[in-house]
């Protein structure tokens, strides 16, 4: 037996001998989080700790990876059972573009080939979840760009869940690419620069973000255990709860979301106030 395939066995063995405590202990904490029922309308999530999932266990990066991507679809359905209908997941931000040019194309290519699955006959078709890809892809190989605006176009007219997928993202970048946006309509407009600083406010810039939209996160997670944001959504972020889950991505289970969203229900909101 390889140690790939003794890893794979043990997992599956801890998992069996567990499954019983903490299915009671996951059956209660849904009790409790649908008695309440103060649901975050927007969740974003930050999916970290592949790598070190990975490398925890011993396994190439790569794997860590792969069972990330797998971890989506249970998250999704999580979000789904709990009637939360804006997603945000933030998958290859523009600084993983500096990684090692292997680790960046397994990662690239993982994402094309979810987006063609998805298109073909995903849940994402079965749950009518419309589909926003939010970043630069400006560089990304053709057949990727390709993969994830395809996806775009065949679920544009869902509305029954709403998912925002941040390829290439930075929040910095965002609020670089709002303003570059805004200034060059008012250009070809002809408009004065005094014109220019007159209609500048928030809602402009607003209105040209990736998000253009779509409701600002009430509730942001992020796994792996890191206490900082990362440029996630810096301008629509300003008034969500954030928590942090010290679990790596691929093991974040829904006992782990369960208490997260739990912490949400037990604070209140004050936007600034």
């Amino acid at each position: 037996m390889s140690r790939l395939s003794r890893l794979t066995h043990a997992l599956h063995l801890w998992h069996r001998l567990t499954q019983p405590r903490y299915w009671f202990y996951e059956r209660r904490l849904l009790t409790e989080v649908g008695r309440s029922g103060k649901m975050p309308n927007h969740v974003g999530l930050i999916l970290d700790g592949n790598r070190r999932f990975a490398r925890s266990l011993g396994l190439h990066t790569s794997k860590g990876h792969d069972l990330g991507a797998e971890k989506v679809h249970e998250v999704l359905t999580w979000c789904r059972e709990l009637d939360i209908h804006h997603v945000t997941l933030w998958v290859f931000s523009s600084d993983n573009k500096n990684r090692e040019p292997d680790e960046v194309k397994h990662i690239l290519n993982l994402l094309a080939s979810e987006a063609v699955e998805q298109t073909d006959e995903g849940d994402l078709h079965k749950y009518e979840v419309k589909t926003t890809i939010i970043g630069d892809l400006a560089g990304m190989p053709e057949h990727v760009v390709h993969a994830l605006r395809e996806l775009e176009r065949v679920t544009a007219n869902y509305d029954k869940m709403f998912l925002n997928i941040a390829v290439g993202y930075g929040g910095r970048e965002e609020i670089t690419h709002a303003v570059r946006s805004w200034l060059r309509t008012k250009l070809d407009q002809g408009e004065t620069l005094e014109q220019v600083i007159g209609d500048l406010g928030n809602e402009v810039i607003e209105s040209h973000l990736y998000t253009a939209g779509f409701p600002d996160p009430d509730f942001v997670i992020r796994t792996s255990g890191e206490l900082r944001m990362s440029g996630f959504l810096l301008w629509q972020t300003a008034y969500s709860e954030f928590y942090f889950c010290d679990v790596f991505w691929p093991s974040f289970r829904k006992l782990d979301f369960l208490r997260a969203i739990r912490s949400y229900q037990a604070r209140q909101r004050r936007f600034g106030r």
